[in-house]
C-alpha cells in the first residue's frame, strides 16, 4: 500500500484551513511529518511564498529541495491538473524536475465546490482533459520517465486508460488514483467503492 499525501492542495486557503503550508519550509514540515505518520508520496499543488497557487519551475523547485533536505526517502508527484494554465507550462516542470511521479487527470468533467449554507456554488468550472491532452501528457511522461498517477474521478475516467492502453502508450502496472466526492465526480459510497 501507497499512502499518499497531498499537503497543500489545490483551491483552499489559510481562511479556509490555517495549517495550509505555503513556503517550502512549511511543506518541508508537512512532508516530515505525513512520512512519520506512514505516507510514501507527496503529492505536490506548488505554491509562492504567499500562498497563490503557482505554475512555476521555481516554485516547484523550491518545495521539492525543501521536502528532500528533511525527508530523502519519499516519492514525490507533481499536479499537472489546472484551469486556464497552458499545458506547455505544465510539462516544463514535469521536464525541469523530473519528479518520481505526476498525476493525469483522466477525463473532462465539471469540477465544483457547493456549499449547502449558502445554496450556492463556492466555485464552478469546466475541467479541461480532452484524449490530446492527456495523450500529450503521457507522451512527456514517458519520453522523461516519469510514472503517471492516473486520476480518476468517476467510473468511466477508469474506462479512459482503455484506449491508452490499446494505442501502446501506457503498459502495466498502472498506478490509479479514485478521486471520490468531489462535485461532479462519483460519489464516495460503498457500491461506488466496489
Amino acid at each position: 500500500m501507497i499512502i499518499s499525501n497531498s499537503i497543500s492542495g489545490a483551491i483552499a486557503n489559510r481562511d479556509q484551513c490555517p495549517a495550509i503550508p505555503y513556503t517550502p519550509e512549511e511543506y518541508a514540515a508537512e512532508a516530515r511529518r505525513a512520512v512519520d505518520e506512514g505516507a510514501s508520496q507527496i503529492h505536490i499543488h506548488a505554491r509562492t511564498p504567499e500562498g497563490t497557487p503557482s505554475y512555476e519551475v521555481e516554485d516547484f523547485r523550491a518545495i521539492t529541495e525543501a521536502i528532500r533536505a528533511e525527508v530523502d526517502d519519499v516519492i514525490i508527484n507533481y499536479s499537472t491538473g489546472a484551469i486556464g494554465i497552458p499545458i506547455e507550462k505544465r510539462i516544463a516542470y514535469l521536464r525541469e524536475l523530473r519528479p518520481d511521479v505526476a498525476a493525469l487527470n483522466m477525463s473532462s468533467m465539471n469540477y465544483a465546490k457547493y456549499s449547502r449554507r449558502r445554496k450556492d456554488f463556492v466555485f464552478k468550472a469546466v475541467f479541461e482533459n480532452s484524449f490530446d491532452t492527456i495523450v500529450e501528457f503521457i507522451t512527456a511522461m514517458n519520453e522523461l520517465g516519469i510514472q503517471p498517477e492516473h486520476e480518476c474521478f468517476d467510473a468511466g475516467h477508469v474506462a479512459n486508460l482503455d484506449p491508452l492502453l490499446d494505442m501502446g502508450l501506457l503498459e502495466p502496472p498502472l498506478q490509479i488514483s479514485l478521486v471520490m466526492g468531489v462535485v461532479g465526480g462519483i460519489r464516495p459510497v460503498p457500491r461506488n467503492v466496489a
